[in-house]
């Protein structure tokens, strides 16, 4: 029976995770904790990662710690800077940043991936999960839904390039600071109306005037009472959604993706990519977890 190898965290803007992993990656245990770099004053992140790892540290001794996500942000507890890519294992390995510890043990944080160009772009957090579904090695194309959704080329053992949307801030911004959330009304799920608007997101740009345009109609429709006011946020998002997919599509055309995730949003994307007739597969869970572990084998943390 394999023990105790390593603690990965994936320290994200809202919430810690933290998973106790054996050598040979299995999962033993878990913790998560409200406790994204948003939610700790003062700098404490070296008191909030000691107080929900020490009971592993109690029983295990000191194990090597890795970690990923926005805790190597510029507002974390320290940055770690952008890899450009094409980016491959071995380069994420090679930039991990170091953070001594008090306790004399030390935290290596995993860097983001950058594309450079006229308009640059930027993800902390993915690049680790990306790992765990082994992109680096099976390449093909990754959508990533989100606050800000990425779509993500590897190829050749790298990551080539990627794409941020920002989708679900825009919809959460329409929503709740403009004129479209005051005909919006709470109500069940209605995928009726989702679809409906998907359909004017995949054409907005070819038939219906632009995107800009086709947004307005989520306020024109129910003045005229063609849409109730409990489908206009269901049919905002899809607008948003559908449009979003028609730009992955114009850019990668229509090879099949990875959607990865899960959860009611992961769900939409879902029947977003059905309605738009592009073919997905499904990943497993914990990738992150296990892009920690893969990443930390690379760098040669274990065993150290």
């Amino acid at each position: 029976m394999t023990g105790p190898a390593l603690i990965a965290l994936d320290w994200g803007t809202t919430s810690l995770r933290a998973y106790l992993l054996a050598d040979d990656g299995r999962i033993l245990d878990r913790r998560q904790a409200k406790a994204g770099i948003l939610q700790i004053e003062g700098g404490r992140f070296h008191a909030t990662l000691e107080t929900l790892i020490a009971a592993w540290q109690t029983a295990h001794g000191r194990l090597p710690l890795i970690t990923s996500g926005m805790i190597g942000s510029r507002q974390g507890w320290v940055e770690a800077p952008y890899l450009a890519c094409p980016a491959s294992l071995d380069g994420l390995a090679a930039r991990l940043v170091v953070v001594p510890l008090g306790d004399g043990g030390r935290l290596h944080v995993v860097p983001g991936l950058a594309v450079e160009g006229d308009l640059p772009d930027v993800m902390r957090g993915e690049e680790t999960e990306l790992v765990g579904l082994g992109a680096m090695q099976d390449g093909g194309l990754y959508v990533l839904p989100g606050t800000h959704s990425k779509w993500v080329l590897a190829q050749g053992g790298r990551i080539e390039g990627f794409k941020t949307y920002m989708t679900g801030e825009i919809f959460a911004v329409l929503k709740d600071h403009s004129i479209l959330g005051r005909l919006m009304s709470e109500g069940p799920a209605d995928e009726a109306a989702f679809l409906k608007g998907v359909d004017v997101g995949l054409e907005a740009d070819d038939r219906l005037g632009g995107l800009l345009h086709a947004v307005f109609s989520a306020r024109t429709l129910p003045l005229m009472d063609r849409l109730p006011a409990t489908s206009v946020a269901p049919y905002l998002s899809g607008i948003l959604i559908g449009a979003e997919i028609q730009a992955g599509r114009s850019a990668h055309g229509d090879r099949t993706a990875t959607l990865v995730g899960g959860g009611p949003l992961v769900d939409l994307y879902a029947l977003a990519m059905q309605r738009a007739g592009l073919a997905f597969t499904s990943t497993p869970a914990d990738a992150a977890a296990r892009g920690l572990f893969i990443i930390a084998g690379a760098a040669g943390l274990m065993g150290r």
